[in-house]
């Protein structure tokens, strides 16, 4: 019994090491990773001195990792108002940098002027974005000028984390607070509730963060301040004692701002009755404001002895006003959310925060109509103390947030997607059955063989079809119908709908009018042909004709490399050189629609003789007749065969036998191909000289030979700035084919060719 148990206790230690030996790779792994993982560029827009109270301490938490983040500050709004404080000093005064000052505000106090100022942030803001390029903007909140922010952060495609989202208060605020959300990629939310709020609106679970409020994170560390009593008396007078004053501190309600203004003025009057020392905040910039400072006007607030009418107090000193009151009024947030957290009593007025989670230190005074029910709030009130409460945060807010932040991928899709409950699934039609039926026909002319293929919208050949081409233009265009006739009787049967037929042929194509110019001398009676015209009256389509090389380059903007990239050049190295131009995503033609001739670029004065008559032109360098000819001359010379080359005395000597040669080190057939790729290279160089393309597609069967040495070319012997400009080569099989199906399909879906 001994020997199976140590053979069990052996084999539970070898375990044990294994999985010490995987978790040791881990950690070193995820360590390899913290060292390449870039800082985060985080960006954290201010628009008002509330605001700023939430976003300083998560700024200060950014500002002290400089090894994980790099902050940038963008000022707008209020804070650049003189009537408003100024309060973009205080950030200065915080030892930030602000980045950007953006002045967005359009006075007038109302609502038009509320919308004015959305619109001039908008209009703004782009040149900002683009200028810092931030991985993140931080937003904060639910005013307009953060429906701003956050709009154009979503169009320019810039991740968003949203600070209190989920909450639910009165007027405009919840919509715009809601919106923000929708256009957030991220959340770090204060409650539970609104947690719960977020995830009702179909917001990813694993985005939201259960943070708590910044806010909290500050005021509970500075709650016990030895020099509070300086505080509150360089803010009232000297006579004032600790828990006998109020804190006054009211905001229009825009979705009925008359009754806003009206309940302003009955506060301020319940305030004089009530006999007290007052610290009273101008309102925030919300339509109707401009109006309750009128209000407060011609009550004489400004110079009653009682009262004390200030535009702005630094939030650590606010805070420990609040705290040391007597009583907070209004329908401030603040007094529904920071004095909770040192149990000041709160009389909250009106709708502006219904639906607050709220501590019992509020007392709600929604109705409040009368001088006399707001009086007799201020009685039950004053003087009073609560249990603290931390329903809105413990004071970990800002080391939750940032470890969220670094959590972010950044190589994760930027589309948000939402968590929808289940439901039944609708009848209707299936897009994938739409675009698998949705067809086009496609032929290629090539110097060998004629090829017709039903190409579906995906880019799938369906169904290919090929004959030897024939040497006379009226067997051609008999052979042509008779395939194309073929394949659309079998389209039936496949279940493919045909919208049109893209022709792809050598030689120089007038496609505005579906006419082949002229030929290559692989083509034989094949100029001045209109394809179009018997093409389209035989079948009763549509038809599009270009040239092979621009087809190539179709290909490859709708099914290849070049799908989404707006300028690339494509060379097809094959039995000739050719190619196509993409630029601003449009295919270039030229004047005479012999664009793209890329095999007849020169790169020698002396070179050799290329089919066009010209001499020194890249196709009679690294053609595959090119290297055809080279290889026959050094077979000729017997200087082609080394040892171990399998070739057959009947076989036709070709451009593989030339590579074949070379790969087993045959100098001669070396020296030649290095010739052909430094020819293709200088000439591709050229082309990066003068259309600046953002990346070249190599086709054709020798593209995998040439990619590598071609790019050498270019590393050595282009200017700097187009050196790194990647030469890739091509997935596609058929590119002829697919760049014809193309014509036909971009037009489909109502793409301007």
């Amino acid at each position: 019994m001994l020997q199976p148990l140590n053979i069990w206790k052996a084999q539970e230690q070898y375990f044990l090491r294994m999985q010490r030996n995987k978790e040791k790779k881990s950690m070193e792994k995820m360590g390899e990773s913290n060292q390449c993982k870039r800082k985060l560029r985080v960006c954290v827009a201010t628009c008002n001195r509330a605001d700023y109270s939430k976003l300083a301490p998560i700024m200060s938490g950014i500002k002290s990792h400089p090894e994980d983040f790099e902050l940038e500050v963008v000022v707008l709004g209020s804070h650049l108002i003189d009537d408003y404080g100024n309060t973009f000093r205080m950030i200065e005064q915080d030892d930030f940098d602000i980045g950007s000052k953006l002045h967005t505000i359009v006075r007038g106090e109302d609502e038009a002027a509320m919308v004015e100022s959305v619109g001039l942030a908008l209009v703004k803001l782009p040149d900002v974005i683009q200028r810092l390029k931030p991985d993140i903007l931080v937003v904060h909140g639910d005013r307009f000028d953060a429906l701003a922010l956050a709009t154009a952060a979503a169009l320019m495609n810039i991740r968003i984390l949203h600070l209190e989202g989920g909450e639910v208060s009165g007027t405009i605020d919840d919509s715009i607070r809601h919106a923000i959300s929708k256009l957030a990629h991220y959340h770090a939310c204060c409650t539970r509730m609104a947690e719960q709020h977020l995830i009702a609106m179909c917001e990813d679970h694993s985005r939201i963060l259960l943070a708590g409020c910044p806010s909290y994170d500050k005021l509970l560390l500075s709650h016990h301040r030895e020099d509070y009593m300086d505080i509150i008396k360089s803010w009232l007078d000297d006579k004032v004692q600790e828990g006998d004053y109020i804190v006054a501190l009211q905001h229009p309600v825009t979705t009925n701002i008359q009754h806003s203004i009206k309940i302003y003025g009955l506060m301020l009057d319940a305030l004089i009755s009530f006999n007290k020392k007052t610290l009273i905040l101008f309102p925030n910039i919300d339509a109707g404001s401009k109006e309750m400072v009128r209000v407060m006007r011609r009550k004489g607030i400004e110079q009653h002895p009682n009262f004390r009418a200030v535009k702005h107090i630094p939030f650590e000193q606010f805070i420990q006003l609040v705290s040391h009151a007597g009583c907070m009024i209004g329908n401030s947030s603040c007094g529904v959310r920071e004095a909770g957290a040192f149990g000041t009593p709160v009389i909250n007025l009106g709708t502006r925060q219904t639906g607050r989670e709220t501590g019992e230190n509020v007392l709600h005074v929604r109705d409040a109509d009368t001088h006399n029910k707001i009086y007799h709030a201020l009685e039950l009130q004053f003087g009073k103390r609560y249990p603290c409460s931390k329903i809105y945060g413990d004071g970990n807010a800002v080391p939750r947030i940032l470890k969220f932040l670094r959590s972010i991928d950044l190589d994760e899709p930027l589309q948000k997607t939402f968590c929808f409950p289940p439901v039944k699934d609708p009848i209707s039609q299936d897009i994938d059955h739409i675009l698998e039926t949705q067809s086009a026909l496609a032929v290629d002319l090539g110097g060998t063989n004629l090829r017709v293929a039903i190409v579906c919208m995906r880019g799938t050949i369906v169904k290919k079809y090929s004959q030897p081409n024939p040497k006379t233009f009226e067997a051609r265009m008999e052979l042509i119908l008779k395939m194309c006739n073929d394949a659309m009787r079998d389209a039936v049967g496949l279940n493919c709908r045909i919208l049109g037929v893209g022709v792809s042929t050598g030689g120089r194509v007038n496609p505005q009018d579906g006419v082949v110019l002229h030929s290559t001398k692989l083509i034989q009676e094949w100029s001045s042909v209109d394809l179009r015209t018997p093409i389209s009256d035989a079948l009763h389509l549509p038809v599009w004709v270009d040239n092979d090389g621009n087809c190539a380059a179709l290909a490859e903007r709708k099914f290849g490399h070049g799908k989404g990239v707006e300028n690339f050049v494509t060379v097809i190295t094959g039995t000739g050189i050719g190619g196509g131009i993409i630029h601003h995503n449009e295919l270039v033609h030229g004047s005479t629609f012999c664009a793209a001739e890329l095999g007849h670029i020169m790169v020698s004065l002396e070179g050799p003789e290329c089919m066009c008559g010209s001499r020194g032109c890249i196709e009679a360098y690294a053609s595959g007749m090119a290297l055809q000819r080279e290889a026959k001359k050094l077979h000729d010379e017997d200087l082609l065969k080394v040892e171990g080359m399998d070739m057959k005395l009947s076989e036709p000597i070709t451009a593989a036998h030339l590579i074949s040669a070379a790969k087993m080190g045959n100098s001669k057939a070396d020296a030649v191909l290095t010739k052909a790729a430094t020819a293709l290279g200088v000439g591709i160089i050229n082309i990066l000289h003068i259309v600046n393309p953002s990346q070249v597609i190599l086709s054709g069967v020798l593209a995998s030979y040439y990619q590598a040495p071609v790019q050498h070319v270019i590393s050595q012997r282009a200017l700097f700035s187009v050196q790194n400009i990647k030469v890739v080569t091509s997935d596609l099989e058929e590119p002829a084919l697919l760049g014809a199906a193309s014509m036909v399909l971009d037009y489909a879906t109502r793409r301007i060719y």
